[in-house]
């Protein structure tokens, strides 16, 4: 059960660990010393540390003092700041005004979709992008899409008939469609115009 103030969703999604101030310059310190090939040891000594007492900051179980970690930062060459980047809270987030994503061309668009970008995520492993799309008098169908990971469309007015692979589904106003992406799809039959629908792609960043 819940303990009182938590905030919890219906997602599945593993919940943020939260980690100390302690943990944080541990993580950072094994990071620099494994970056510079240097063991436990060889990092003490040219830091005037004792192994255990290294081992201990590295394992986030002690919390050094500024003269340990000035040491430290000598002996590792960057600036004692370097230690606290992680306990800054940095998250992507955007914001965008009503009418003001910023219209990208896709292969759609050659057949009178507009799409508005309304968000994209910078780092991560997993890359998504959230459009507005929206289907004119003036549109044509096109099916052809086909690209990696999942897509959730969300129709927001109008009434379109959406393929994906060997089925076409009816959507309308509050109905939802999530498929995997790649298969091919797109409006096959536009019914209904105009014809607006939240379009949400997810997938793996190429490293």
């Amino acid at each position: 059960m819940a303990a009182a103030g938590d905030l919890l969703t219906g997602s599945d999604a593993p919940a943020e660990i939260a980690s100390t101030l302690e943990s944080q310059i541990g993580i950072e310190v094994r990071q620099l010393r494994k970056a510079l090939e240097l063991t436990v040891a060889e990092l003490g000594i040219s830091a005037g540390i004792s192994t255990g007492m290294l081992s201990k900051i590295e394992n986030g179980s002690i919390s050094p003092s500024l003269t340990t970690l000035s040491a430290l930062a000598k002996s590792l060459n960057v600036p004692i700041s370097r230690f606290f980047r992680e306990t800054e809270e940095r998250r992507d987030c955007s914001f965008v005004k009503a009418g003001a994503g910023v219209k990208i061309d896709r292969r759609g668009t050659k057949s009178g979709h507009q799409y508005n970008l309304l968000g994209h995520s910078i780092h991560g492993e997993i890359g998504v992008e959230p459009y507005l799309i929206t289907l004119n008098q003036d549109a044509e169908p096109y099916t052809n899409f086909r690209h990696a990971g999942v897509e959730l469309i969300y129709m927001l007015s109008g009434k379109v008939r959406y393929r994906h692979a060997d089925k076409t589904y009816l959507l309308e106003t509050g109905d939802a469609l999530f498929f995997d992406a790649a298969a091919r799809h797109g409006p096959e039959e536009l019914i209904k115009a105009p014809m607006k629908y939240l379009s949400v792609i997810v997938y793996p960043r190429r490293s």
